[in-house]
């Protein structure tokens, strides 16, 4: 089964929900500069001296459009990236490194993501592929300097819509470290009733999953709830057939944490009631998988 993180993507108040899943037991904490309208890494910055074994990772890539100025200001991004919020540049992605350090408050990044680096791929495959193996040498040289642990690709549509591979990370990783020991270690990607195109994929062994975690990278699934909806979307009857005698969040969450491969799945919530609630869901046995493609077939039909 996979482990619950907490996700502050849709936090309203990053340090509430940090506080609830830390009672709870969670270990994992995911966040962005751009998060909580780029106050994230301040607001969980007050609480991480006290719990330092919680495990943080963060991203580069997003930004806020006063993030956006500031960098073009200095003359780390173009104007048209300052206009999108968004690049993958070695010379923004270093001040991004040390920005995060410095903002979260910590002596180096346990876990960087590269954030949505298809957001500006445009259709053209080789030239994306270009920019996240320079991306990658960034990392590479940022983790031989001590200042990331490890590092990983974070995002939305670039496996579904075929921007990239695990296969073709995996090589820009290999080709940024001069060598097949890397410090690439995850990916995040949705996983959910509503995303369930990879779940029905890891079914079968393949798929970014499936890939991923046979190469021995971790795996994480963002938006679970595909951002809360999932509360209203699941009827009774869907969460009697999925788990019989779960509530509409646990029988949406059993799906995921039951994904063959997955690492663990980063939940935006804020209040205890809700981690006790889906820490439930994530200690029950797994859903079997002659089940869960069950699941899939009715859904995708």
């Amino acid at each position: 089964m996979a482990v619950l993180g907490l996700g502050t993507y849709r936090c309203r108040d990053v340090t509430a929900a940090a506080r609830a899943a830390m009672a709870a037991g969670v270990t994992v904490i995911d966040t962005a500069p751009v998060y909580a309208k780029g106050n994230a890494h301040d607001q969980l910055a007050a609480l991480l001296p006290h719990h330092p074994g919680v495990q943080i990772s963060t991203k580069a890539g997003h930004m806020t459009r006063s993030q956006a100025q500031a960098a073009q200001r200095a003359g780390l991004i173009t104007p048209e990236e300052a206009v999108r919020c968004h690049s993958i540049a070695p010379a923004y992605l270093r001040h991004r490194i040390t920005a995060n350090i410095t903002e979260i408050g910590r002596d180096r990044l346990d876990l960087l993501y590269l954030h949505n680096p298809e957001h500006d791929a445009h259709g053209d495959r080789k030239r994306l592929l270009e920019q996240i193996t320079q991306a990658f040498t960034t990392f590479e040289e940022s983790a031989h300097r001590g200042d990331i642990a490890g590092y990983g690709i974070a995002t939305w549509s670039g496996f579904t819509s075929g921007a990239f591979t695990i296969h073709e990370l995996i090589a820009a990783a290999q080709q940024a470290a001069g060598s097949a020991r890397t410090h690439l270690r995850a990916i995040q990607l949705p996983v959910s009733l509503i995303e369930l195109a990879v779940l029905a994929e890891a079914l079968h062994g393949t798929g970014p999953i499936a890939e991923a975690a046979g190469a021995g990278l971790d795996v994480w699934a963002s938006a679970p709830l595909n951002g809360g909806e999932l509360a209203d979307l699941v009827t009774s009857d869907l969460a009697q057939f999925i788990r019989p005698g779960s509530s509409h969040v646990a029988a949406a969450l059993s799906v995921v944490a039951s994904t063959p491969g997955l690492t663990g799945a980063l939940l935006s919530a804020s209040t205890t009631a809700h981690w006790q609630e889906a820490s439930r869901a994530f200690q029950r046995p797994a859903i079997p998988p002659t089940h869960l493609q069950d699941i899939c077939r009715v859904l995708r039909a």
